[in-house]
């Protein structure tokens, strides 16, 4: 079954706003670790929906991760706070998401194609020609 744009795009923001609450509840969880856990699922995250589907895609997946953290940062309807006013490691949280997600948009762009079923050869051409001997054309 092959997902159309407007698909890969829902699914890249549904994943988004998972991610980016398992983040924010996970670094006031479990300090330091969550926010360390939340950075790999961000990176991992990202480099799964650029192999996927390109950069393209990345974008609504951090609409979606800041999005649930922001809107998990607010108030709720009772006035319960699930990150309080002045918390630092909210702000590590955001600054590692971003920076996972810079990192895994600048991976250099040959490790994300597709190339099954085409043979290439490693070896430099001066090297190829080297190999062949003199008169090899």
């Amino acid at each position: 079954m092959d997902v159309g744009g407007i698909g890969r795009a829902l699914v890249a923001l549904l994943l988004g706003l998972v991610v980016g609450a398992a983040g924010t509840v996970a670094h006031r969880a479990v300090p330091p670790w969550g926010l360390v856990l939340g950075g790999a699922l961000v990176l991992a995250s990202v480099v799964t929906l650029r192999a996927w589907g390109g950069l393209r895609v990345v974008v609504p997946f951090v609409v979606g991760t800041f999005g649930a953290a922001f809107l998990l940062a607010g108030e709720g309807p009772g006035g319960d706070v699930l990150v309080p006013e002045g918390d630092g490691a909210w702000w590590v949280w955001i600054a590692a998401a971003a920076v996972a997600t810079l990192v895994g948009c600048l991976l250099p762009r040959r490790w994300f194609r597709d190339e099954v079923g085409e043979p290439h050869d490693e070896r430099p051409q001066a090297l190829a020609a080297v190999d062949e001997g003199p008169g090899a054309a």
